[in-house]
């Protein structure tokens, strides 16, 4: 299948890394995409291609499982349509990520974390000792 056509009820994919079944031509992140963020951050950084390779398919496995789980949730809203608050409120909930400019325009309280009485008296021995 060299022309990216695929007969009906045919899937376009070929075997993966540890035997998963992986889309042809579908990664969101290229290799050159990775290379140019890598050299965005620091220009004299270069990337093993093991290393490259193992950042790849965890960018795909993070979207696939972003992109499944939000497909769950429009189905438990009795949708068939995925939505962008679907992905949001995965990511919010899951990863604690908000991505700002989609959806709702109303401003993101941020919560901060409450501190138990342990951990203040452990930081306050920690800076008691480092005092000295």
């Amino acid at each position: 299948m060299a022309n990216n056509t695929v007969a009906p009820g045919k899937v376009l994919s070929t075997p993966g890394s540890a035997g998963r079944i992986s889309p042809e031509g579908t990664q969101v992140l290229s290799k050159k995409k990775l290379q140019d963020l890598v050299r965005e951050i620091d220009p004299n950084e270069q990337l093993d291609e093991d290393v490259e390779e193992m950042l790849l398919q965890i960018a795909d496995d993070f979207i696939e499982s972003v992109v499944t789980a939000a497909c769950q949730l429009a189905r438990h809203r009795k949708s068939n349509t995925l939505e962008v608050k679907d992905v949001q409120l995965h990511l919010e909930r899951q990863w604690n990520m908000w991505i700002p400019g989609y959806g709702s325009d109303e401003i993101r309280p941020f919560k901060k974390a409450c501190t138990t009485e342990a951990h203040k008296q452990r930081m306050a021995l920690i800076r008691k000792t480092t005092k000295k």
